[in-house]
Formats: C-alpha cells, sequence, structure tokens
C-alpha cells in the first residue's frame, strides 16, 4: 500500500536518535540495573497542589469540551507570567494554549512556512525539529555553533546564511541539549537581523525558568520583535508536569486566529481540567518549583565536577536547563559508539551527540534526571568506560 510523501519527511536521523533509549528500556524489562539518562522527562512528581487542582476539577464536572484557545483564565495567567518575565505587554488575546510545546512549535510551523521556505535553525537542535519542518516541506538551515564556545550560537554565523528563501529562525534559549543560553548582546543583533531581512522568530523557551547564570532574554520584549515572535513555553519542565501535556504560544493576534484554525481541525482544546491545575501552578508561588530548579543545579555542578575528574572526559558546564554535554572524543570513540558500549557495558544510558547534529559529534548528552546518589554512580560508570577505553588504546 502507497503512503503520502510526509512519512518520510517526519522520520529520520531525529526520529532515530531514540533507539538507543528503546534498548535502554528494553534491557530494565529483562531485569538488567540501566541508569536511564537518555530522556528529558524530571524525575520529580508534580507538587500536590497542582494535582488536586485537576482533581477537585473533575470532580466539579470539568470533563466536556474546553475553549478552543484555552481558557480565559488560564490565558490570562499565562499573559501575567510573560509580562512579569519579559516585560513584553500583551493581554490573554495574545496566547493561545497547546497540548504540550511539541505540538505548539508543530502547530506555528504550519501556519508560518511553505514547501520550499528555509527556516535557520542553531544546531546541535532538539531531535523533533527536523520532523517538524519535514512536515510542512520547509528547509532547515542548520547554523553550526562550536562547543569551544559553550555552544552559542554566533549572530554573524546566522547572517552569513540567510538567503531570499529564508522565512524563520527558531532558536532555543536554553538549549536543548546543550544548555547554552543566549545573552542580551547577541538576541539584540538576531533581532536585528529578523527587523532587517522581515523574518519569523520562533523561540522555544521551555527551559526559561531553569536557567542557573544569567539572565533569561524573551527576545519578543525587543524593539521591533512582538509582531514577528512566537513565543513558545510550557510547564513540562519546570513544575514537572511533562505528563500533562499543557503549552502555549505567545504571538501576534493574527498568528493565533491562524494556530485557532488548526487546532479547530487537529486538537480542539485541550481538557478543562489540565487548564484548571496549570493555571494554579503559575498563579501560586509554589515552594517545591524553587526546590526542584535548586536540586536541579545542584545536579549540573555534582556532574560536571564528577566527569571533569574522569581522564578522557570533558563536561562542559550549561547555563541552564537539564542536561550536560559530555566531550568523548579523547576515548577514540564516536559518540554513538560510546553511548552503545556504555549501555551495553556499564548500565547507562545516554543519547549520542550526533542525534542533534553535527556540532555535537564526540559529545554525548546526559539528563540530569535521576537523584544525585544514582548520578554520582552514573558519572563513575561513565569514567570506568572511558578509562577502559583509553587503556585499551594504550594497550
Amino acid at each position: 500500500m502507497r503512503y503520502s510523501g510526509l512519512t518520510q519527511r517526519i522520520a529520520g536521523d531525529g526520529a532515530a536518535a531514540w533507539q538507543i533509549h528503546d534498548r535502554a528500556l528494553q534491557m530494565r524489562e529483562q531485569g538488567v540495573d540501566v541508569l536511564l539518562l537518555s530522556v528529558g522527562d524530571p524525575d520529580f512528581d508534580t507538587p500536590s497542589p497542582i494535582v488536586q487542582a485537576a482533581i477537585n476539577s473533575l470532580l466539579a464536572g470539568d470533563t466536556h469540551y474546553s475553549q478552543v484557545r484555552g481558557s480565559r483564565g488560564l490565558r490570562d495567567s499565562i499573559a501575567r507570567r510573560h509580562r512579569r518575565r519579559s516585560g513584553q505587554v500583551v493581554d490573554a488575546d495574545h496566547v493561545i494554549v497547546m497540548p504540550g510545546a511539541q505540538c505548539a512549535v508543530y502547530s506555528v510551523a504550519q501556519c508560518l512556512l511553505d514547501p520550499g521556505d528555509e527556516v535557520i535553525v542553531a544546531e546541535p537542535m532538539y531531535v523533533t525539529y527536523e520532523g517538524v519542518f519535514g512536515a510542512c516541506g520547509a528547509t532547515v538551515v542548520p547554523v553550526a555553533v562550536r562547543p569551544e564556545n559553550g555552544f552559542r550560537v554566533d549572530p554573524a554565523d546566522v547572517a552569513a546564511r540567510i538567503t531570499p528563501k529564508t522565512r524563520a529562525l527558531l532558536l532555543n534559549s536554553p538549549n536543548n541539549p546543550s544548555g547554552a543560553s543566549l545573552s542580551l548582546m547577541i538576541w539584540q543583533e538576531l533581532a536585528l537581523l529578523c527587523v532587517r531581512h522581515d523574518l519569523w522568530l520562533i523561540s522555544d523557551e521551555v527551559y526559561g525558568d531553569l536557567l542557573y547564570e544569567g539572565e533569561h532574554i524573551s527576545p519578543a520584549s525587543l524593539p521591533g520583535m512582538a509582531e514577528r515572535t512566537a513565543t513558545i513555553d510550557s510547564l513540562s519542565k519546570s513544575h514537572a508536569m511533562s505528563g500533562w501535556r499543557v503549552g502555549w504560544v505567545i504571538g501576534p493576534k493574527t498568528l493565533n486566529d491562524h494556530l485557532e484554525h488548526l487546532s479547530l481541525s487537529m486538537l480542539f482544546g485541550i481538557p478543562e481540567f489540565v487548564q484548571k491545575a496549570a493555571q494554579l501552578a503559575l498563579d501560586e508561588d509554589l515552594p517545591e518549583v524553587a526546590l526542584m530548579r535548586e536540586e536541579y543545579r545542584q545536579r549540573r555542578d555534582l556532574v560536571c565536577t564528577r566527569l571533569n575528574q574522569c581522564p578522557g572526559i570533558r563536561a562542559i558546564r550549561p547555563d541552564g536547563g537539564m542536561f550536560v554535554m559530555a566531550d568523548v572524543r579523547q576515548t577514540g570513540l564516536s559518540a554513538q559508539h560510546f553511548a552503545e558500549r556504555l549501555l551495553e557495558g556499564y548500565g547507562v544510558s545516554v543519547l549520542a551527540g550526533e542525534a542533534f547534529g553535527p556540532s555535537a559529534a564526540g559529545h554525548i548528552r546526559i539528563g540530569l534526571v535521576v537523584d544525585r546518589r544514582k548520578l554520582a554512580d552514573a558519572c563513575q560508570r561513565i569514567g570506568q568506560c572511558a578509562m577502559d577505553l583509553l587503556e585499551a588504546r594504550r594497550a
């Protein structure tokens, strides 16, 4: 039987990146001791007041169709949060709620890009971006970043890749996988490029609340950017709500009109009880959220300290997020082969940097998604794997 060309455009290296994670899950099911550091799913429970808000909503009968754009109350809360964080003047009409940031990125791409358009993306990039842009027939133009520059994008490199076909930039700060964040100066230079060349900016800010050094900049707040920026955010990482599937887009009102039409034909809104929980998460100053953030910071520090004591390994300290990139090139293996050997021989599951693009070749991505005791164990196993490889090379 014949399938559409879409099925080929949404597959590829990005989709294949999860094979090592799937293998790790299989090994766990077989009783093998595996430390699973290959997926960015928080290991914390959703704070109980958020869960209780959903329960109360269910008991109140909120089990019917919801507003396609999201409830007014939730959109008001999102707008208030964004104004407080960025200074950008927005209200509920600039917000549309989506089932997760992944769906938000996909939907924005569908509404902004046509087949043949080019979208510039800093690389290494999150593995699903490839499929997102492939789905709408757009061409990804990667901008390679350098590990020695902390994986931060250089605006001059972006400028060099702009052509008459360029329609948009997508940037993720703090970045997944690298954890690198962009400074105000870099954002200002990128904003000038967007205005000068009449480009859209898709700003993926899902790790904005997990920034440990510096200040999170939301580029839509910069001059000339509000009308050309789609800001993507969610509660998945900051509030340990990955399974709740609640995210949003903040953008021009006309863009949100188009997103509403797309949602009508595909999603028809998200459950009201999930929205009530999300609204409480945004409105309440929950101590659990601050504690989770501090725990991630301490996990980052532990992993960087431990790995930088291991011969053959160099951890690159991230500004934020929930991952650490580690350079394993001294071991003589590619990151993919190192990750496979690490899983099969030492019981640690990580993703190879090549899955995120050539700039991350020779690096592995380590998720900070288990407690510090388990992370210390993982670092010991990673170090032992590297040591064994170095000794084998010298033999």
